[in-house]
């Protein structure tokens, strides 16, 4: 196994019987709560979701952390208990709306969207009503696509960790990604299309 950044936090975690969020607990909960809630709400849409989920990921972490014996990374366990407590949410909450993802454009790039304060008041409702629509678009992928999206294009994992991390081949990596990206294909490039248009008119 390759060195591991987190070894020596985990190991001192290990040494120590959890108590609440004290010494090498509360160091590894502040290394990995704004990463973990950042996948929680992407996966799952909305803050009360997304707090729920991560909750219960720390609460499994330090539950288990004793048993981890670093045969993969410990941020990749972390990710794969994340994404399933994430995925476990959602569907306990039923479908609601998700938190928007920037789409790449013909080139590959990510479409970024303008800062509401360079935005005149017109620009500002057309822009809310673009992000509805990708809202609505990622809402429709399977709850795995949308966890693979949310590994791969908002904390930036390589196909080999998200492989890891959810417990995968690199070909269904690569499948799911691709059923992904045609799937949002097909929803917004008629949108987005139209929102051009309507800026050139």
């Amino acid at each position: 196994m390759n060195y591991d950044p987190d070894r020596i936090l985990v190991e001192a975690c290990q040494a120590t019987a959890p108590d609440g969020l004290e010494g090498a607990f509360r160091t590894l909960y502040d290394e990995y709560k704004d990463r973990v809630y950042n996948v929680c709400f992407r996966i799952t849409g909305n803050a009360a979701d997304a707090l729920d989920s991560s909750q219960e990921t720390f609460g499994i972490l330090f539950r288990k952390v004793g048993d981890f014996r670093f045969e993969s990374r410990f941020s990749s366990w972390v990710y794969r208990i994340a994404v399933n407590a994430a995925i476990d949410q959602k569907r306990r909450a039923g479908t609601r709306k998700v938190a928007a993802f920037d789409i790449e454009d013909e080139e590959g790039r990510p479409r970024e969207l303008r800062d509401e304060k360079e935005e005149s008041p017109t620009a500002h409702a057309t822009r809310h009503e673009l992000e509805d629509e990708v809202q609505r678009a990622i809402d429709r992928l399977s709850p795995k696509m949308r966890a693979i999206t949310v590994l791969r294009y908002v904390e930036d994992l390589s196909y080999e960790e998200i492989s890891v991390v959810l417990g995968i081949s690199l070909g269904t990596v690569k499948s799911r990604l691709s059923r992904a990206h045609d799937a949002l294909e097909h929803e917004l490039t008629p949108v987005l299309d139209r929102h051009q248009l309507e800026g050139e008119a």
